[in-house]
């Protein structure tokens, strides 16, 4: 933002720039490798036993085909959990998954870090983020490099806003 309009921007350089890692756990991938492996073999018992073909008429097999919809929904999903990414760099924080997140550092008015003490090995500890204009999103990381810089982030971020007051 222009100083003129508005507050000034945060500025904010992690170490190392750009720092990058997995969003979520192995832990968590694994579960749920196993969750979507557990969904296709009982969509396969189920198909082959006939069970999703018993409807007679003009919907007939039906059931194949919304649980089609849901097990490549559900593959999808996965596929997004196994390569989703955070990046952060002077400029800007970065989650891809299902659709792409992005902030503008300079824009950032708020930041939280939420973790669950001794589990960050299953539930990855997230940044939820809120900007000036009150957009937010959360920035999930499993990477301990990165929630460090997360906690350098939110601290420099308080201590920048609190300065501004």
């Amino acid at each position: 933002m222009n100083a003129a309009f508005g507050p000034p921007s945060f500025p904010f350089t992690p170490e190392p720039n750009p720092c990058s890692g997995p969003a979520f756990s192995l832990v968590f991938k694994i579960l749920g490798i196993v969750i979507v492996a557990a969904c296709l073999g009982w969509a396969f018992a189920a198909w082959s036993s006939g069970q999703l073909a018993r409807t007679a008429g003009p919907a007939a097999g039906s059931g194949l085909y919304w649980m089609l919809a849901a097990l490549a929904l559900m593959l999808y999903t996965l596929w997004c959990i196994l390569t989703s990414r955070t990046t952060l760099d002077s400029t800007h924080i970065t989650q891809s998954f299902v659709w792409e997140k992005k902030f503008e550092l300079r824009d950032l008015a708020y930041a939280k870090l939420l973790r669950v003490p001794g589990l960050d090995w299953l539930i990855a500890p997230r940044l939820y983020c809120r900007t000036l204009l009150g957009k937010f999103a959360v920035f999930y990381a499993a990477d301990p490099a990165m929630i460090v810089q997360f906690v350098r982030l939110r601290d420099e971020l308080q201590a920048f806003r609190r300065q501004m007051r």
